[in-house]
């Protein structure tokens, strides 16, 4: 990464972090009055810092940049840790999930996706190789299937504690598209059972 980009970057850091107070007020969960219907759900994931001097503060840093891509955060789960799946031998990993407010379409919210990821200079190399930021989208209100190449909801996410155990942390009554609530797919969860909020 340039570093211009670098300095950008982490003044992005320092701006979430003094706003730290006013963006945990979203952080803490979904208000009674939000359709779980329509919750449009984005996993964060990292194990490799990169230019940044932690995975927080790169996960960070992406969640401050997803405004200017036009998503908005309605609310976020802490940061939850795990070593790495499949290769525990791997930097362990630092995951999240928000749930966003878009007028994009999947696809068009995919390509946002993939710019944010670019940016913070995500590597697409061997399958699992460790990654600087990692964005999937989980699930787009109740759309369910192949959509000219893009398969929601996100087709292993219901196996995976690291991105069940956030969903139920800030949203637990959310039903995934095939079934099964948020809180009891995180307990039977099977791939990163020892994923846990830091």
């Amino acid at each position: 990464m340039k570093i211009a980009s670098r300095s950008v970057g982490l003044n992005m850091v320092e701006a979430v972090e003094r706003d730290e107070k006013s963006d945990r007020a979203v952080a803490l969960g979904i208000d009674d009055g939000f359709d779980l219907n329509d919750a449009v759900i984005v996993a964060l994931g990292c194990n490799d810092k990169g230019a940044w001097s932690s995975c927080t503060k790169a996960l960070e840093a992406a969640l401050a940049r997803f405004r200017s891509e036009g998503i908005d955060v309605v609310a976020r789960s802490s940061w939850w840790a795990s070593q790495a799946w499949p290769d525990p031998h791997d930097p362990a990993f630092l995951n999240g999930v928000v749930i966003v407010h878009t007028e994009h379409d999947p696809h068009a919210l995919m390509a946002a996706l993939g710019r944010i990821e670019d940016a913070f200079g995500r590597e697409r190399s061997v399958r699992n190789a460790p990654r600087t930021l990692d964005l999937d989208l989980i699930a787009y209100g109740r759309l369910s299937g192949d959509l000219q190449g893009l398969i929601l909801p996100h087709p292993r996410a219901a196996e995976r504690r690291f991105v069940m155990g956030p969903i139920a942390e800030i949203a637990p009554r959310w039903v995934h598209p095939h079934g099964g609530a948020a809180s009891d797919l995180a307990a039977s969860a099977s791939v990163g059972a020892d994923a846990r909020p830091t």
